[in-house]
């Protein structure tokens, strides 16, 4: 008779309790990247964050939120399912799906970075530095 696997309690989520208008945790995932992905995210967000005129690169912050998201789901996805030693196949088959959820993706993206002002693009540059601490 077989059994089958255990599977942890699920975890309730709970208020953090607020001090001087911040939390004082948060739970959160993170993944590795390559260091020239990270030197490219450091150079484009300090050319964004002392500039000008941050709009001006929009375009490379738009290129750069792509190749992290592909990054990440390389990491969290991916590389998990190489790791289970599926079959050639489905390896496959999550390669395709995921370049057409990025195809997709991409276009979002970049249609809604491109229509951000200059206090939103440093927005999302604070939120990228954020989850890179």
């Amino acid at each position: 008779m077989s059994t089958s696997p255990k599977r942890a309690a699920p975890v309730t989520a709970k208020r953090v309790p607020k001090k001087s208008g911040e939390l004082l945790s948060r739970p959160f995932l993170r993944f590795h990247h390559s260091h020239e992905l990270r030197v490219k995210t450091l150079e484009v967000l300090v050319a964004i964050e002392s500039a000008e005129k941050a709009t001006a690169y929009s375009g490379q912050l738009t290129e750069l939120v792509l190749e992290l998201t592909d990054s990440g789901m390389d990491q969290y996805f991916l590389q998990s399912l190489k790791a289970t030693k599926a079959n050639f196949v489905v390896q496959q088959s999550a390669t395709l799906g995921l370049a057409g959820v990025q195809k997709v993706m991409g276009t979002v993206i970049r249609n809604i970075l491109g229509r951000m002002d200059d206090r939103q693009l440093l927005v999302v540059c604070g939120s990228i530095r954020k989850f890179m601490a």
